[in-house]
């Protein structure tokens, strides 16, 4: 357990560091999310992104216990 918590750890600072860059690919805006907005209202739901990196995750995780 304690291992994988600091591996979460280290994986989210690199991310936060790296964040300036990573925000300028297109993830969150891709073609199957959903995107309604009205006057005095939004909503999203971003499910191309989520089945995406869902399958990131379940493949990495799989090679990882491999």
């Amino acid at each position: 357990m304690q291992k994988a918590l600091l591996v979460a750890g280290v994986v989210l600072v690199i991310l936060g560091v790296l964040w300036p860059w990573l925000s300028k690919f297109p993830f969150g805006r891709l073609p199957g999310d959903i995107i309604v907005e009205r006057e005095h209202f939004s909503f999203y739901f971003p499910l191309t992104t989520s089945l995406l990196v869902s399958l990131v995750l379940t493949l990495l995780l799989w090679w990882w216990r491999k």
